[in-house]
C-alpha cells in the first residue's frame, strides 16, 4: 500500500501498525488500546464486513439475530456490549460516549462492532462443521473453567442488566474457541517461511521539499506551476550541497519541510517513485531529486538490511498470507448464508451508565484460561 510521507509524525512501521487499528478506535481518532486486525475480538479486533446482516421479521421474543441456521440471544449481545464498554471506559473515562462524530454516536458504533463480532462468531461456528472441526474434551474442560469464573464474577446488577446465565455464558466461550479453532485449521497450510529478500527492510534518512500550501479548512492546496519549479530548484539545490559532503543531518534540520525524517520500511510499503529509489541505493548513497504526488526528496541510506526490522516484517508477511488464505474460504462461505437482524429489539439497547456494572473480564478470562500459543482469527 503506497503512503504519502510527508505528513507522518511516526515511523513507517507504527503507521502501517496503526492502520489496523479496530474500527471504533479509528472514528474515536485514538491510539489503540484494543488492537487492530482480523479478528481477535479478545483484542477488539475489526471483523468482516460480509457478516453484517440486513432486515427482516418474525423472531422470537429475545432473538436477535439469525445467519444460516445459527441464532444468537440477545443476552449474548449484551455479555459483549457491556465487556466493549467497561473496558473502552476503563482507558478513556465514561466522557468518551460525548465525543461529537456529528450524524453518529460512538454508542451507535461500538453496538455495530457489537453485531458484527457476534456474526462473524457464529458464521465460523457454521464454517466448522463444513471443516469437521471440533474442540477436545481439554477444550471442553476450559470453556467450562472460563464461564464459571466469569460467571461467579459478575453482582446482581451486572446480572440483571446483562440476563445471561451460566449456561449462555459457556456457549459463548465454545463458539469463540472454536470459532479460533477452525481460522487455525484454514491457515495451517500457509508456509511461514519468508526468505530476507522478500522481507528485506531499510532505513533512510530525508530531506522533504512540499508542492502545496495547506488552506484554512487542513487541505492541501497544490503549488502552482511556478511555485513547483522553485520547490525543484530548491530541492536541486540542497542536493547539490549534499553531494558536496555538507552533513546531512545539519541539512534536514534547516531545508526538511516534511515532520518526519527517518523512515524504515519494506517493499511495498511506501510511494513507488520514492521506494525504487530508496531500494537502489548502497548504505551512506544520497539519491537524486525523487518526485513524489507532494513533493520532492532528496534520500540518505542508513542501512540497506536492518536484521531486527526484516524479521518483524517476516511475521507482518505471514500474518498477511494468513488472513488472505483465511479471507479466501470465509467470503466464499459467507456469500451463501441468509443473514436477518431484529431491528426492533436492537434499537432498544442503549449503553449501561451504572456505577456498579463494571464487569469487562470477559475476553480476559479466555486469554488466561486458553493457551497463547494458538492463533486467534
Amino acid at each position: 500500500m503506497s503512503v504519502s510521507l510527508e505528513n507522518e509524525r511516526v515511523s513507517v512501521k507504527r503507521m502501517m501498525r496503526r492502520k489496523k487499528t479496530g474500527y471504533l478506535l479509528g472514528v474515536m481518532l485514538l491510539a489503540g488500546v484494543l488492537a487492530g486486525g482480523c479478528a481477535d475480538i479478545s483484542a477488539g479486533k475489526e471483523p468482516q464486513e460480509q457478516t453484517t446482516v440486513v432486515l427482516t421479521t418474525g423472531f422470537a421474543q429475545d432473538e436477535l439475530f439469525r445467519i444460516g441456521k445459527s441464532s444468537c440471544r440477545i443476552a449474548e449481545a449484551m455479555v459483549y456490549l457491556v465487556n466493549m464498554q467497561n473496558q473502552y471506559e476503563s482507558v478513556y473515562g465514561s466522557q468518551i460516549w460525548e465525543k461529537d462524530l456529528g450524524e453518529e454516536t460512538l454508542q451507535s458504533k461500538l453496538k455495530d462492532i457489537v453485531l458484527a463480532r457476534l456474526a462473524q462468531i457464529k458464521t465460523m461456528n457454521l464454517l466448522a462443521e463444513d471443516y469437521g472441526v471440533t474442540l477436545s474434551p481439554q477444550e471442553e474442560q476450559k470453556v467450562s473453567q472460563a464461564a464459571g469464573q466469569y460467571y461467579g464474577s459478575l453482582n446482581q446488577k451486572e446480572l440483571e442488566l446483562i440476563q445471561a446465565d451460566e449456561e449462555t455464558i459457556e456457549n459463548l466461550y465454545r463458539e469463540y474457541a472454536l470459532a479460533n479453532k477452525v481460522y487455525n485449521t484454514i491457515i495451517e497450510d500457509v508456509n511461514p517461511e519468508i526468505s530476507d529478500d522478500e522481507a528485506r527492510t531499510i532505513t533512510v534518512k530525508t530531506i522533504f521539499i512540499k508542492t502545496y500550501a495547506v488552506n484554512d479548512e487542513g487541505k492541501r492546496v497544490a503549488y502552482t506551476d511556478s511555485s513547483k519549479k522553485k520547490a525543484r530548484e530548491r530541492a536541486v539545490q540542497i542536493r547539490s550541497m549534499a553531494a558536496d559532503g555538507e552533513d546531512f543531518d545539519s541539512l534536514i534540520s534547516k531545508y526538511n519541510e516534511g515532520e518526519n525524517s527517518t523512515y524504515s520500511f519494506g517493499k511495498g510499503e511506501m510511494e513507488p517513485a520514492f521506494e525504487d529509489a530508496a531500494f537502489n541505493l548502497g548504505t551512506d548513497e544520497i539519491s537524486g531529486v525523487v518526485e513524489t504526488e507532494y513533493g520532492y526528496y532528496i534520500i540518505k541510506c542508513i542501512s540497506t538490511f536492518d536484521r531486527k526490522e526484516t524479521d518483524a516484517n517476516k511475521e507482518k508477511i505471514v500474518e498477511k498470507r494468513k488472513k488472505e488464505a483465511f479471507n479466501q474460504v470465509y467470503d466464499d462461505f459467507v456469500a451463501s448464508l441468509l443473514r436477518n437482524l431484529n431491528t426492533k429489539l436492537w434499537d432498544k439497547v442503549e449503553l449501561s451508565f451504572d456505577e456498579e456494572v463494571t464487569t469487562d473480564s470477559f475476553f480476559r478470562i479466555y486469554n488466561e484460561v486458553f493457551p497463547s500459543d494458538q492463533e486467534s482469527y
